[in-house]
């Protein structure tokens, strides 16, 4: 056998002298052979380093393979690590393979992605939705059985389990904190498109908590960005009104990263930061970095136990599981407004 081919099903069976059928009643436990030719057969695999081909196997038998499909907006999002990890480890008893791809947040990249990964026939899929993807093509696949979880955000044109968090209360949360120190003019910059479902009920909790406390909401203290570099800019920009705002809301950790950037650089120390969702180094910022966590390590959990329920034979109606946050005061959502101080 060259050095550089893989080893093959024949190879195994020319290395024991037997058939290539033989080896695979072996291999997928399917009929007699004798116990000699069984221990010589596993021992040929493990010279020749053989591994099946599960895929090939599954779709000629028609099952599924022992694989969960996950499609994710960013693979390079903490976040989102987080929540793989989580699925992984609540799964891995179950010998189960996580297996990941990157959407960009395109819908036509999620669709490749989620036929490929229906192509192979995985046990589980689960789909982080782009906006304005439609999930419709889903539904035969559901009705036969094959659990469908959309995880941080619903899905569209399929009524599935969804696991999210509590992004409206915790961004009403966050705000809340730093209007409890005085600050009355709050920016928020959130996510784009501004159609995304988080974005959208992150600036819900925001207009909620500016509404319980009697403030207007300034629609010049609303804008967005999708990545460090634009948070950047959006923060320069705010500060540089004729009223800045004395307290910048960040919509994600991405943005967040953006704003710290941004202060740190115009060494603005005077400005109150709360960021919806943590971010890594987050304690060692100066100051530390006041957040509002979602918990994505409970998030890949309930999606994973959601899914193995279906896999086991849950038929129940579809639910939505919303994790809780929590509001973590570090330092930058402390700092009092410049009323406050002069007081």
């Amino acid at each position: 056998m060259a050095a550089n081919r893989r080893p093959t099903l024949a190879d195994v069976a020319r290395e024991v002298g037997v058939s290539a059928k033989t080896v695979s009643r072996v291999l997928n436990e399917d009929g007699y052979a004798s116990a000699r030719t069984r221990e010589q057969v596993l021992a040929a695999v493990a010279k020749l380093g053989f591994q099946p081909n599960l895929m090939a196997r599954n779709i000629r038998v028609g099952g599924p393979d022992t694989t969960i499909g996950l499609v994710v907006p960013d693979l390079g999002n903490p976040f989102f690590g987080a929540v793989a990890g989580s699925i992984e480890d609540t799964v891995r008893d179950r010998g189960l393979t996580l297996l990941m791809g990157s959407s960009a947040d395109d819908p036509d990249r999620e669709r490749a992605l989620t036929d490929k990964f229906l192509a192979r026939r995985v046990s589980i899929l689960m789909v982080v939705p782009s906006v304005g993807a439609d999930h419709s093509h889903l539904k035969a696949h559901r009705a036969a059985g094959l659990p469908v979880v959309f995880i941080d955000r619903p899905g569209a044109g399929l009524s599935t389990d969804s696991v999210v968090s509590s992004n409206r209360a915790g961004a009403r949360d966050g705000v809340a904190h730093l209007i409890a120190h005085g600050h009355r003019r709050i920016a928020f910059i959130g996510d784009l498109p501004t159609t995304l479902y988080t974005r959208r009920e992150r600036l819900a909790g925001y207009r909620s908590a500016l509404q319980e406390a009697g403030l207007p909401s300034d629609r010049s203290l609303v804008t967005n960005a999708h990545d460090q570099q634009g948070a950047s800019a959006a923060t320069r920009r705010l500060l540089s009104l004729a009223e800045p705002p004395t307290a910048l809301f960040a919509g994600n950790n991405i943005v967040a990263l953006g704003i710290v950037t941004e202060l740190a650089r115009s060494a603005r120390k005077d400005i109150a930061v709360v960021a919806f969702d943590d971010v890594p180094l987050a304690e060692v910022l100066e100051p530390a970095l006041t957040v509002v966590a979602q918990n994505p390590e409970e998030i890949g959990r309930a999606a994973a136990a959601a899914a193995l329920a279906r896999l086991d034979g849950d038929r129940s109606r579809a639910r939505t599981i919303t994790v809780p946050t929590r509001l973590i005061a570090r330092g930058s959502g402390e700092s009092p407004a410049p009323a406050m101080q002069e007081a």
